[in-house]
C-alpha cells in the first residue's frame, strides 16, 4: 500500500489548518501581521530543518528574516489570547471528561546571558546544569489525544533583582518571582477556570513534593498522582516522619501487582506496583494513597507517588494516571522535533511567549490531525478497601 500523500490528503490538511488559523486570525488585528502569522505557522509545520527566522522566511519566500522578526518582536498582538484560543481548540477536538492535566518543565539551552531568564541551572532535558531557560508547561491528555495547552517562562531571582537587565529583555515591571510549583498552580487555575474537562492532575517530584501544589489539587476537587522522592515523609509512625521508602520496605510480597502503565514505543510499560492507603484526614468520599513502582529488571529501582482521588478509584486507575505523565514528554519531543519549539533565536521575554505559543499551536494541529479513535486511558478493576492504618492492596 502506498504511503504517498495524495492531492485529496493535502486539501484536507490545508482545510484543517485554515480552520485552525481562522480561530486566531482576529488576534493579529491588521492584514500584514495576520498574513505573517499564518506563514509562520505553516513554516513551523513544514519540513524545514531549523525553524528559526531565516529558514521560516525562506520557506515563506521572503528575502530575509525581518518580517518574521517583526511578528515576534514588534507587531501588536497578545500571545495569551492566542494561548486561550489554542486551549479551546484542544478542548473541542480532544476534550474528554476523564482528561488529565500534566505539569512538567523543559530546558532550552542558550548561549550568552541576554535571553530572558537564562542562567546556569539544572535542566531535566539534558540531566545536568546548563546555561538555559526553563519553561513550565501544562499538557492535556485524554483518550482522544494529547497536546500542550499552557506555558510560562521561569524567571530566576537573579534576573528580577536586576531591573536594567529586565528592561533590556522586555520583562515587564509587573513580573514577580514565583517558584515553579507556584507557576504551575497559576496555569492549572487558568485551565480549570476555563472549564477544561479533566478529573486528574499528574506531575513529577519537583511539583509532587510541594505541599501547596497537592493542596491546590484537593481544594479544586481534582484527583492527582504525583511523584515524590524516596525520602518523602508520609506522616506515619510514632514520630510522624516515616519515609516513603521505609513504607515500601514493609510491603508484603502479595502486595506487588504486575500492571502496565500504558503502551510505549516497545509495547506495554510493565512494572510491579504496590498501593498503600494512607490514614490521613481527607474529605468524605476521597482517599489518599502511596503508590510504589518497582522495576522488573532492577528490583532495587523504585519510584514513589502520592495519590488522591474518590473512594471508587481503582489500583489500575492510579497506575494508568501515573503512566499518563509520560504524555508530556512525548509532547515536548514532538513539538521540538516537528514544530520547532526550541528552534527560536529571540532574547525578548514577549518574543519567547510568541514563538512558543505558535509552536504549541502547530503541535496541537498535528495532535488533532493524528488523533486516533477514543480508547480508555486506563481500565478498571475491583479494588480492596483498606482495613488498617497503612493497608496494602492485596
Amino acid at each position: 500500500m502506498s504511503s504517498a500523500v495524495t492531492a485529496e490528503d493535502l486539501q484536507t490538511w490545508m482545510a484543517g489548518l485554515d480552520d485552525l488559523f481562522a480561530r486566531v486570525a482576529g488576534r493579529f488585528g491588521r492584514v500584514e501581521p495576520r498574513q505573517r502569522a499564518r506563514a509562520y505557522l505553516i513554516g513551523l509545520l513544514a519540513p524545514v530543518e531549523r525553524k528559526n527566522g531565516w529558514q521560516l522566511a525562506e520557506a515563506a519566500g521572503d528575502d530575509g528574516p525581518e518580517g518574521m522578526q517583526r511578528l515576534l518582536n514588534s507587531y501588536a498582538w497578545d500571545a495569551d489570547e492566542v494561548r486561550d484560543d489554542l486551549r479551546a481548540y484542544v478542548v473541542e477536538k480532544l476534550g474528554d471528561a476523564d482528561g488529565v492535566l500534566i505539569v512538567d518543565e523543559t530546558g532550552f539551552v542558550k548561549k550568552g546571558d541576554r535571553s530572558a531568564g537564562v542562567q546556569r541551572q539544572y535542566s531535566g532535558t539534558t540531566g545536568r546544569i546548563e546555561n538555559c531557560q526553563i519553561g513550565v508547561f501544562v499538557a492535556y491528555a485524554s483518550p482522544r489525544g494529547r497536546a500542550l495547552i499552557d506555558r510560562e517562562l521561569y524567571l530566576p531571582k537573579s534576573w528580577l533583582a536586576d531591573r536594567e537587565r529586565c528592561v533590556r529583555a522586555a520583562i515587564p515591571v509587573s513580573a514577580a518571582f514565583a517558584t515553579r510549583p507556584a507557576i504551575a498552580r497559576a496555569m492549572l487555575e487558568r485551565a480549570l477556570a476555563a472549564g477544561v474537562p479533566a478529573r486528574w492532575i499528574t506531575a513529577d517530584e519537583a511539583y509532587g513534593s510541594d505541599y501547596k501544589f497537592r493542596s491546590f489539587c484537593e481544594r479544586h476537587g481534582m484527583g492527582y498522582v504525583v511523584a515524590v522522592p524516596r525520602s518523602q515523609s508520609v506522616g506515619l509512625g510514632p514520630s510522624g516522619d516515616l519515609r516513603a521508602d521505609t513504607v515500601a520496605a514493609s510491603a508484603p510480597p502479595e502486595a506487588w501487582k504486575r500492571i502496565s502503565a500504558g503502551d510505549g514505543a516497545k509495547g506495554p510499560r510493565l512494572y510491579d506496583w504496590a498501593l498503600a492507603r494512607l490514614p490521613w484526614d481527607v474529605e468524605p468520599g476521597f482517599d489518599r494513597w502511596l503508590l510504589i513502582r518497582r522495576s522488573i529488571a532492577k528490583p532495587d529501582e523504585l519510584a514513589f507517588y502520592f495519590a488522591h482521588g474518590s473512594c471508587d478509584t481503582t489500583f489500575t486507575d492510579l497506575v494508568g494516571i501515573a503512566g499518563t505523565r509520560w504524555a508530556v514528554e512525548e509532547c515536548f519531543q514532538q513539538a521540538k522535533t516537528e514544530t520547532g519549539l526550541d528552534h527560536y533565536q529571540v532574547r525578548r521575554y514577549d518574543a519567547w511567549y510568541r514563538h512558543i505559543t505558535l509552536a504549541m499551536l502547530a503541535h496541537a494541529y498535528l495532535a488533532v490531525t493524528a488523533a486516533s479513535p477514543p480508547k480508555a486511558l486506563t481500565s478498571s478493576s475491583p479494588s480492596a478497601r483498606a482495613k488498617s492504618a497503612v493497608s496494602w492492596h492485596i
